[in-house]
């Protein structure tokens, strides 16, 4: 590991060559300057770890001017003030601006060492912390979304490459794979976290109101306009405006959202004064808006400048091994909502979701987890209490023929020993239920030799189910 790299800041000759020399010996690599101007050059071309700076310099930055220079930089450095004349404002002062610790000379030697170890541990864990926390968001997911499929792992790594900018998203998906989670996360990961988030449907607001919602109004702008009224774009200030479905935007509008994107400022309606506003926009479709710039329906110059980012979530039917974290993760959900004690999902409940193409995404496989909490009165989610249009496509789509045909030639193989007796004591179903499948999926690839789609046919069910059952019982690699 590269050695800690403190900045020491003092006018005082031997003040540095001394704080260079102590600091040196314990382990770091440690640079030194009279002014605050070269420390600034230093840090801005190489950075440092921690910076150690004499309150009072001549010229025309002060150590207080430095700290707060260095936080502009890098909000996250330490700084540690030195000085000889102490005083209580001063000291509040260097504290409020970021200071971490604030020493008056002559100062204890060792007590600054300690202080200075302190720092630097408390900065490795964080660092750390937030790789750790990078690297589980990259792969499970955050924000609401649940997923460990690749698909889903490029959303999550464009999402944290993103966050931290200033540009424009746009977010492209089918009708309910989550776009506004993604937007969500792309606020909440970035530097307007604390801001507000504020969502608009285009869609869903008539096109006479829309341009009022948007931009607000002054008083008498029309009838009905009885006072002044601030429009989203001002309630987003200083944080995010999720423009959903901005396909739906008429082209007059389109015109206007262009000239606030290009010049940051807007107009009331009626209003006579343009209103500055610093917000972050993205915005999402479930339409080919390429197609639609083609055909006219959508401004090419707002789509440029609203597809700086471009993030593509995928439909669930691209990501079926998602189906069962998100079916443990709505069922949790609706089982705490509706104050329910189902703690799992039968087999065959499962076979039906993973089959199921779910044209709605995972908006659709939601609703469908929550009916079936509603409905379930025992203590496992059963096929019987999923919507019948999933029992339908599952009816529908079974596989027939030689397929079943040749499961029945096999499945007569099977020995008596697959038959139990009910013993006094009874049995555990779900166990029996689940040695036979077993047992049976592994006669399928037997007599497939192995190939895992030949195995689904036989079994009736199709390659995704069969894919679930492998990793169910352990056999996925093999």
């Amino acid at each position: 590991m590269s050695k800690p790299k403190i900045i020491i800041v003092d006018d005082e000759k031997s003040m540095r060559d001394f704080l260079s020399i102590l600091f040196s010996k314990d382990g770091y690599e440690v640079s030194a300057f009279a002014n605050a101007a070269e420390a600034i050059k230093q840090f801005e071309t190489s950075g440092a770890d921690l910076v150690i700076t004499d309150l009072k310099m001549p010229g025309s930055i002060s150590g207080l001017d430095l700290l707060k220079r260095l936080k502009e930089i890098e909000p996250a450095v330490t700084v540690i003030m030195l000085t000889a004349y102490a005083s209580v404002d001063t000291a509040i002062e260097a504290m409020k601006a970021g200071a971490y610790d604030y020493f008056t000379k002559p100062f204890n030697v060792e007590e600054i060492r300690i202080q200075v170890k302190r720092a630097l541990e408390r900065m490795a864990m964080e660092k750390e912390n937030f790789v750790l926390k990078k690297g589980f968001k990259a792969k499970h997911g955050f924000a609401g979304m649940v997923g460990e499929s690749p698909q889903m792992g490029e959303v999550y790594q464009a999402v944290m490459s993103v966050a931290s900018t200033k540009a424009s998203v746009l977010i492209s998906g089918e009708s309910g794979t989550g776009k506004e989670l993604v937007a969500r996360a792309v606020h909440d990961e970035g530097a307007r976290k604390d801001k507000p988030f504020v969502c608009i449907n285009c869609g869903a607001i008539p096109e006479t109101l829309l341009e009022s919602e948007l931009f607000g109004y002054v008083k008498g702008a029309f009838t009905g306009a009885s006072a002044n009224k601030q429009g989203l774009v001002e309630l987003a200030e200083g944080g995010t405006l999720f423009l959903d479905e901005i396909t739906e935007m008429p082209l007059n509008l389109q015109v206007k959202l262009l000239r606030f994107i290009q010049e940051r400022n807007i107009r009331r309606i009626g209003g006579t004064s343009d209103i500055q506003v610093d917000i972050r926009i993205i915005a999402a479709t479930n339409r080919d808006i390429e197609a639609e710039v083609k055909a006219g329906r959508f401004r090419e110059d707002l789509y440029y400048r609203l597809n700086v980012i471009r993030i593509d979530v995928p439909p669930l039917r691209e990501r079926a091994s998602d189906i069962p974290a998100l079916v443990r993760y709505f069922l949790e959900k609706y089982c705490r909502e509706h104050s329910k004690n189902i703690s799992s999902v039968s087999g065959r409940a499962m076979e039906l979701l993973m089959d199921y193409g779910f044209p709605g995404n995972v908006r659709e496989l939601e609703n469908a987890i929550e009916r079936g909490v509603t409905l379930e009165a025992g203590a496992v989610l059963d096929a019987e209490s999923l919507p019948p249009s999933i029992r339908r496509a599952a009816s529908a789509t079974a596989p027939r023929g030689e397929g079943n045909a040749a499961l029945s030639g096999f499945a007569a193989t099977l020995s008596e020993e697959m038959k139990p007796d009910i013993a006094p004591g009874g049995i555990d179903l779900d166990k029996v239920v689940a040695d036979f499948e077993k047992t049976i999926i592994e006669k399928a690839l037997d007599a497939a030799k192995g190939g895992k789609k030949k195995a689904a046919e036989l079994l009736g069910i199709s390659f995704r189910s069969m894919r679930y059952k492998l990793a169910k019982y352990g056999k996925d690699d093999e």
